[in-house]
């Protein structure tokens, strides 16, 4: 391993001990987001050799079940995902992974970029849902790492406008140096939901075909739900809360659909293709960066807990 990038579900596993329904219950190596180079191979493959740079997709799942079979594998019941429990991450020296989920690096990419194509697959899977083109007007709120990289996605599809709303002035300011064409700011008090969504509307100043929640709170969803246009779409990306209140019948009386994502699938081929042809920069999300010491380590969970002014921690191996 050569690059590893630390996720909110990294973060989340190491302060609550689980992340939605997966339980930590033994001690567990977290990290998902990652890239590294070939030190060994097995006798069959040849698609791979020592010495390659691989940008790495972390779920194995079982290709025999009827959503495997299907082409969802995203959805495989028997999935075996880096730090989802029982599975060990990618946080580590060296990990055993399939030739077929290692994508070789052109040279033009950095390890960091690969591992950059973790959370860059999230922004593709939820634009490829929504089907974003260069007609599709976009909504995006929350402007965290995933935020941000479905911005970068919504653009690299065509996007002709995107406004991008959070809490945070400081992720905002970001939002808006790589290209938002709006932004703004929201308060956290479901109040304020019919004046905020006017503002959204008035900074758009067409309509809303597509929004993504990349919060998945109460309060962004009805935001989502009610600034959408008549006939557009909802992309729940972010898990925040298990259940919500949420207007849903004003909402499918005006026949907005609602569509959720579950990790990816085969999104790497296209973000290598994103990153190395300069249609996606992702450097500017990477904001620090640690050695991989038990110091630096801790350091690098702290930083990526707080928050602030950090998007993505990245360790380099």
């Amino acid at each position: 391993m050569k690059a590893v990038g630390i996720c909110g579900s990294d973060v989340h596993y190491l302060k609550h001990m689980r992340c939605g329904d997966f339980v930590v219950k033994e001690p567990m190596v977290i990290g998902h987001e990652c890239a590294g180079v070939v030190e060994e191979v097995g006798s069959d493959v040849k698609s791979l050799v020592v010495g390659d740079r691989v940008a790495m997709e972390p779920g194995i799942s079982c290709w025999h079940c009827f959503h495997c079979k299907g082409g969802s594998y995203n959805l495989c019941p028997d999935m075996k995902f880096f730090a989802t429990p029982p599975i060990h991450g990618s946080l580590a020296d060296q990990v055993v992974h399939p030739a077929d989920l290692c994508f070789k690096l052109p040279d033009s990419m950095s390890l960091e970029e690969g591992a950059m194509c973790e959370p860059l697959s999230v922004g593709v899977h939820a634009c490829r849902r929504a089907n974003v083109s260069a007609e599709t007007t976009v909504l995006i709120l929350g402007a965290g790492p995933i935020g941000l990289v479905t911005m970068l996605t919504a653009r690299a599809f065509g996007a002709p406008k995107i406004v991008l709303v959070d809490v945070d002035s400081h992720r905002l300011s970001v939002a808006k140096k790589l290209g938002a064409d709006a932004v703004v700011q929201v308060s956290t008090n479901t109040e304020d939901v019919n004046s905020e969504v006017a503002e959204i509307q008035k900074a758009m100043g067409v309509g809303i075909d597509v929004t993504f929640d990349c919060v998945g709170f109460s309060k962004t969803m009805t935001t989502a739900l009610t600034a959408t246009t008549s006939g557009g779409k909802v992309c729940l990306v972010g898990m925040g809360h298990n259940e919500m209140k949420v207007p849903l019948t004003p909402a499918a009386a005006r026949e907005v659909d609602i569509v959720g994502i579950f990790r990816y699938k085969n999104t790497w081929p296209l973000c290598i293709d994103l990153i190395s042809s300069g249609k996606i920069d992702v450097k500017p999300l990477i904001t620090h960066r640690f050695g991989f010491s038990q110091d630096e380590v801790e350091k690098a969970f702290e930083t990526s807990a707080k928050g602030s002014d950090a998007i993505k921690v990245m360790f380099n191996l």
